[in-house]
């Protein structure tokens, strides 16, 4: 049996764009998303309900639809880095990496040896594969943040760190620490993560960023190949486009 290719990665190796679903936080609604093809879910753990109860079922949803599903954990901590991955999934998120040290905790989590020292136990997609200790480091999808000044000023030694996938440079918390709270297209907030996905791409590494509603035009530009997209954005935006006709007809 043959370990389950990850999508996402394979897509970023071919030079493609990746967009990652979230708010979808049932398998029932992940199954439903299916006709649209898409290339990847995120399971939020940081902020809401992704948790080892649930982790299993969300991302084997996911599994059946040939999407790849991602994990956002809580903080940079070895054993839920590589609970989330025993469980299930094909990718991890880790937020506020602000080190260079932190992003190596990532890595050392995420990935076994001779790359790093998750822990050894066989996880959901290594059941019944050949080889799987030996297979699993080459789909393993990894992604750090980089949402905090303090991230930022160590940009250089972080990107200094191999076997990451994806720098995802955060604007949400970045407009808090900038005095834009609430404001993450403010014009300084997008400034500076241009600026920052400008040094990322300089190294030869992919940067990632949001693009909801408001931004994915302007995300799409920055030089970022990673985004990450709310469906309630989305939803809210059709169903107002729907009140607007419904209010043109019964005029």
């Amino acid at each position: 049996m043959e370990l389950r290719k990850n999508r996402i990665k394979q897509r970023l190796r071919d030079g493609k764009h990746v967009i990652a679903i979230e708010n979808m936080n049932d398998a029932d609604s992940v199954e439903q998303f299916a006709p649209n093809n898409p290339h990847c879910f995120w399971f939020e753990g940081e902020h809401f309900i992704a948790n080892p109860q649930n982790i299993g079922d969300l991302t084997r949803s996911a599994d059946l639809i040939n999407a790849t599903s991602i994990v956002r954990v809580p903080r940079p901590e070895y054993q839920l880095i590589y609970h989330a991955l025993d469980l299930g999934a094909q990718g991890i998120a880790v937020p506020h990496v602000k080190s260079r040290a932190d992003a190596e905790l990532v890595v050392r989590a995420s990935k076994f040896s001779p790359i790093g020292q998750r822990g050894m136990f066989t996880s959901r997609q290594g059941i019944g594969v050949d080889d799987y200790f030996r297979k699993a480091n080459d789909e393993t999808f990894v992604l750090v943040f980089i949402e905090d000044l303090e991230a930022i000023e160590n940009l250089d030694e972080i990107l200094e760190v191999d076997n990451i996938d994806v720098f995802f440079v955060g604007p949400g918390d970045l407009s808090q620490e900038l005095g834009h709270i609430g404001e993450q297209n403010h014009p300084e907030v997008d400034k500076l993560v241009q600026k920052t996905i400008d040094r990322i791409t300089k190294k030869g590494k992919v940067a990632g960023t949001v693009a909801n509603i408001n931004s994915y035009e302007w995300a799409m530009q920055t030089g970022a190949r990673f985004f990450l997209s709310g469906t309630l954005d989305w939803i809210n935006f059709g169903f107002d486009e729907f009140n607007k006709f419904l209010e043109k007809i019964e005029k």
